[in-house]
């Protein structure tokens, strides 16, 4: 009948954790736009090969989503 409400009262996070929880989304934002942005912007003014932009932009989506995951573990604790 009754719930456990550990559930419902979970401890708030302090404002700096809250804070640095936006930061790193922010920051998993940038790192994700840029890898995209080095792979598909045809004129960027970069002396790279294609292939050169292509697995320097992958190498940025992959740790932004690495970041991303460390970001939600740490956010679970």
């Amino acid at each position: 009948m009754f719930k456990d409400n550990k559930s419902q009262y979970k401890k708030q996070k302090s404002p700096q954790q809250r804070f640095l929880f936006v930061f790193g989304i922010v920051f998993f934002l940038m790192y994700l736009a840029l890898g995209l942005i080095i792979i598909f912007w045809k004129t960027i003014p970069l002396n790279i090969s294609y292939n050169g932009r292509l697995a320097f932009g992958l190498l940025l989506i992959v740790y932004a989503f690495i970041r991303f995951i460390r970001l939600l573990k740490k956010n679970k604790e």
